[in-house]
């Protein structure tokens, strides 16, 4: 797969210094992860591959627009996409990807495939719950929307302003903490 093969970068040949690659990432380089929950991708993956003479030191940075479904209306709706993440490479004597922000290669390895880096850093920039903007300032008119309103437990208002009265007995419990 052609896709794949523009994110594997031969070390060898690289002169020791910084080095920037670019990459456009969309739906098709998420469909080699089988990940489906974007409705579009439309990312700018940019990598600084600083070449040292025994280690390397990688700086991605992922910036762009995804298009997913609300978890609450399932309304689709552009997310930004803004991250960071640093990885440095160190040569020893075999693979080891224990720590999250060191990778170890075998001393014979010629390049690094950095795609599985660019697909967990876009992964773990979303939000865990993905809300419409248009729920939290109120602009957004859906019918799920309205039936959830509609379903949503009546007398929750009322709870909120008993749990104002506090018993006087915990009062007196919290001057013995402040007291001391």
């Amino acid at each position: 797969m052609k896709l794949l093969k523009d994110f594997i970068i031969p070390f060898v040949g690289l002169k020791e210094g910084k080095h920037e690659f670019t990459y456009q990432i969309e739906n098709t380089f998420f469909e080699h992860f089988e990940y489906d929950d974007f409705n579009n991708v439309a990312l700018k993956g940019t990598l600084v591959f600083d070449k040292k003479s025994t280690f390397f030191e990688l700086f991605f940075h992922v910036e762009g627009i995804v298009n997913v479904n609300c978890d609450l209306t399932t309304e689709p709706f552009d997310l930004t996409i803004n991250d960071d993440f640093k990885l440095l490479v160190k040569f020893g004597y075999e693979y080891n990807d224990d720590n999250e922000e060191i990778l170890i290669i075998p001393q014979g390895d010629y390049e690094i495939n950095v795609a599985q880096y660019f697909y967990e850093l876009v992964i773990l920039a979303l939000p865990a719950k993905r809300i419409h903007p248009g729920i939290e300032d109120g602009t957004l008119q859906s019918d799920m929307l309205d039936k959830l309103q509609e379903l949503s437990p009546k007398g929750l208002e009322e709870k909120e302003e008993t749990s104002e009265e506090i018993d006087p007995r915990w009062n007196t419990l919290k001057r013995l903490l402040t007291d001391k």
